[in-house]
């Protein structure tokens, strides 16, 4: 089978789709991967995975018309180039476009990933901005031509059923975030000291405020306990600007590390890791990888990142927007530091029972029919040009 895979990023088709690329071509399907124009670096590691590229023009971010009207036409276009027995998309640009346009030229097989709501969600399901109700229309229209939609929590699942974006439930399957590969996120020694880390994308959704904030009053407390923070700066409406950050930093609340390609050596230099987001996340993939090394963790009692802990098990929840919460989340592991090792050892059991990649991507292989090949999928619905009905 001929498969087409799109994102938004190209660096997620390898960090976040490497493993299920690898999977799909050692199952014998070819795979062709798309995304706004990649690295050379990028197109080399998906060359090794066995997979094809294609540059596509997709925005990340905007509601431009213009340009989302060009994205779809390159889209339809090489569709009809590459004629896909499939076309898997993940994140709203991809899914919705990559949706349309397959539909419009005629492909047999349309699948997506909700992988988080993000921005125009987070401020709850009953939110009536104009992003918020034209995000639902855009879903509402791009997932109609969808076989099967996968979500990464049930929050999300319930949320698109009861706004209509997917209505038949039999076409949405769950399934445990992107998964996390147990081999590359092994078990790492503990470092002597108490040590927390936030490793995210550095806008106000994350909690980023709420974590710094939370460091200076521990660290007034316990000054021997170390706070670190990792990410880009970003662009986005809700950034963190680098001038708090160069604040926190001057205050000595936070250590910043910046942005780092790979965050395995500062996981393995933390004992805990911290996750106050309230961005409506898919399941987010930084807190796996912490929990595949063997470490506590603390985040919030919110979709997606609920998911992560059991609490009291491998470590806490606490409410969104709750500094005080966290803060006292904090005091538990300094108070008792044998929570450390043994809530880090429940987060690796829980990432192989739950989150390793190799059980997340057998169940998007299954539902896809790429072990079952004789699966039988409904057709496409046809797109009106009037994008009604």
């Amino acid at each position: 089978m001929r498969i087409i895979l799109i994102g938004n990023l190209p660096e997620s088709l390898v960090n976040f789709r490497g493993p299920l690329i690898e999977q799909m071509v050692r199952l014998g399907h070819e795979v062709v991967a798309c995304s706004p124009p990649a690295a050379q670096e990028v197109q080399v590691k998906l060359q090794a995975l066995g997979a094809a590229y294609r540059p596509v023009p997709l925005s990340r971010a905007g509601m431009n018309p213009f340009h989302d009207l060009k994205s779809l036409f390159a889209l339809f276009r090489l569709f009809r180039q590459e004629r896909p027995d499939l076309v898997l998309t993940y994140t709203i640009k991809p899914i919705v476009y990559g949706s349309l346009g397959a539909s419009l030229a005629g492909i047999p097989r349309i699948a997506s990933i909700i992988t988080g709501l993000g921005f125009s969600f987070s401020a709850g399901a009953g939110r009536k901005t104009l992003v918020n109700r034209l995000v639902c229309l855009l879903y509402r229209y791009g997932l109609k031509r969808n076989q099967v939609v996968f979500f990464q929590n049930p929050d999300d699942r319930q949320l698109f059923q009861t706004l209509g974006l997917v209505k038949l439930p039999s076409r949405s399957v769950l399934i445990n975030g992107s998964g996390v590969d147990l081999e590359r996120y092994s078990i790492a020694p503990m470092p002597k000291k108490t040590q927390f880390l936030l490793v995210a994308r550095l806008i106000r959704e994350k909690g980023i405020r709420e974590y710094c904030e939370a460091a200076k009053r521990v660290k007034a407390k316990y000054p021997q306990v170390c706070f670190r923070l990792v990410g880009m700066l970003d662009k986005n409406p809700e950034a963190i600007r680098r001038e708090e950050i160069e604040a926190w930093v001057a205050q000595g609340s936070v250590e910043f590390l910046g942005y780092l390609p790979d965050v395995r050596p500062a996981i393995a230099d933390t004992s805990i890791y911290v996750l106050p987001s309230f961005y409506r996340e898919g399941t987010p993939r930084s807190t796996l990888e912490a929990m595949a090394m063997g470490r506590a963790v603390i985040t919030t009692d919110a979709p997606g990142c609920r998911e992560t802990v059991v609490e009291g098990r491998n470590g806490f929840l606490v409410p969104t927007q709750n500094t005080d919460a966290l803060v006292r989340a904090m005091e538990r592991f300094i108070l008792e530091p044998d929570l450390i090792r043994t809530m880090g050892r429940e987060s690796r059991r829980l990432a192989e029972d739950k989150f390793d990649v190799r059980k997340v991507n057998r169940v998007i292989l299954e539902n896809l029919g790429l072990l079952d090949t004789g699966k039988e999928y409904p057709a496409p619905q046809p797109v009106h040009s009037t994008m009604r009905g």
